[in-house]
């Protein structure tokens, strides 16, 4: 039921004139799942009062509540058309009141923790792009038919949301970067581990997939209302840059089952690495800062290794903000390994020099889709310099797309291996010795790989070759929609 929602959704939001991209979509469909999900939210705080004798003390007034403005309903359940807001009746009273009454609590929430102090931050950041009031009403009718009160109804609507953001990453441009594939987040995550207790950060956190992730591996297994406590409110912390990211970001949290996540709107690296103290510190860092950004001069300034390449600002700003034994997983491309420049190699000495670079995983081309650069996964302690480096080359039989994704049993082998930091083909050790003092080059050069013959099978470039069919009419279909 809800795959078919959505698909019916994005119909109506592909007809109206103020959507023009898979973006526009997702951001549209959230701030209206959002309400929908308040309400019901609201509705079952409200029922759990009522069981324990208390009195529950809405959020949303009643002229602002789901039930008023969006659907309100006759007697037998259906939409009450007399009552029922649409065109520009509708448009009017969503641009001019809801938007603003909701803005409001940014100022009025009492603390930045809390679920109302999201809804303002939220609503602060987007507009209503929806230009036809009878557009948005089919949209709402169609949310209207969503429910969230079930944990098999939470969790369906979660896992569909992701899917969205991924199309989003797959309709390439600048979507990409709002999508690490999962099996890669999980992936990483085992390899971390990260215990309940400790905080985890991103500071570059797009979609929020390392901290949902994060939070769906804490929460297996048998939990305390304690623990539970802890991972709602004293576990998850994120930055965001983008209006956009950090909407989709906190959006995908909040239906993950995390009410009021603590994810800042603000440029993480605005912030000077001198002013970061021991209590800002984390105990682990999961991230994948964007690729190939660049800074301003100003910005730049607040790092000891300047450079405009953001991700190498974002690498120096993870160092500082671990905690001493912090332990981290991070996404960077795999150039920063070899570059000759002097940043990349001051930053090489500063990573092996102040952590434990235990691992290192290098991963296919095609591993993020429409991104176009290989990356590599770093995996660090913080307190020790580092002795060794055990390397793992992601090594498959077929090429990676939009059609043909990553997947976690891709990665099986490497999670077995990396235990132990065993040999085998694909994986072997270099100890610092044995690394140049002066360029600290860690380029990935497997000296177990077998040489293969490079002719490749009459059958064997035949497939390749529809596969890459199939991926260029995808970009076509793209290209055409657009004109």
């Amino acid at each position: 039921m809800f795959e078919q929602a959505f698909k019916n959704i994005d119909d109506h939001l592909w007809k109206d004139a103020g959507c023009s991209s898979e973006l526009d979509y997702v951001e549209q469909t959230s701030w209206i799942l959002f309400l929908k999900y308040l309400d019901d939210l609201e509705k079952s705080k409200e029922a759990e009062a009522k069981l324990s004798g208390k009195t529950y003390a809405p959020i949303i007034s009643d002229k602002y509540k789901w039930n008023a403005w969006a659907c309100p309903k006759t007697k037998d359940g259906k939409l009450d058309n007399h009552k029922a807001l649409t065109g520009d009746d509708l448009k009017d009273f969503v641009d001019g009141k809801l938007f603003p009454y909701l803005r409001k609590f940014r100022t009025t929430a009492e603390h930045p923790d809390t679920i109302e102090y999201k809804i303002g931050e939220i609503f602060h950041e987007l507009k209503n792009k929806v230009q036809s009031g009878y557009n948005l009403r089919e949209v709402i009718n169609r949310v209207d038919e969503l429910r969230f009160r079930t944990h098999a109804e939470k969790h369906e609507m979660s896992s569909l949301y992701e899917d969205k953001i991924k199309n989003m990453g797959n309709a390439g441009r600048n979507g990409g970067e709002y999508y690490t594939p999962r099996p890669l987040i999980k992936t990483i995550i085992k390899v971390v581990d990260p215990k309940i207790g400790e905080t985890i950060y991103d500071g570059a956190a797009g979609s929020a997939g390392f901290l949902v992730e994060a939070f769906e591996y804490l929460k297996q297994g048998k939990l305390s209302t304690k623990d539970m406590e802890t991972l709602q409110k004293k576990t998850f912390y994120g930055k965001e840059k983008k209006s956009l990211a950090y909407i989709i970001g906190v959006m995908n949290m909040i239906l993950h089952g995390i009410e009021a996540p603590n994810i800042i709107h603000t440029n993480t690296l605005s912030e000077n690495l001198n002013d970061i103290s021991d209590k800002d510190r984390y105990n682990v860092v999961l991230a994948n800062p964007p690729f190939g950004g660049k800074e301003r001069a100003e910005v730049q300034e607040n790092f000891t290794i300047r450079s405009s390449e953001t991700a190498y600002l974002f690498m120096q700003h993870f160092i500082k903000i671990l905690k001493a034994n912090g332990r981290a997983g991070v996404v960077i491309k795999n150039t920063f390994l070899s570059n000759t420049d002097k940043a990349s190699i001051q930053l090489r000495k500063l990573l092996l020099e102040s952590c434990n670079l235990h691992t290192i995983l290098d991963m296919p081309g095609g591993t993020f889709t429409g991104a176009g650069v290989k990356t590599v996964v770093l995996f660090f302690e913080k307190g020790t310099a580092t002795r060794k480096v055990w390397y793992y080359q992601l090594n498959l039989d077929r090429n990676l797309g939009k059609t043909n994704a990553l997947n976690e049993k891709d990665l099986e082998n490497f999670l077995k291996l990396q235990k132990t930091k065993a040999d085998s083909e694909n994986s072997w050790t270099m100890k610092m010795v044995d690394i140049d003092s002066k360029t600290f080059d860690l380029s990935v050069k497997n000296p177990n790989k077998k040489e293969e013959n490079t002719l490749r099978s009459p059958k064997q470039i035949l497939k390749e070759m529809r596969q890459l069919d199939v991926e260029i009419n995808d970009i076509l279909d793209q290209i055409a929609e657009l004109i």
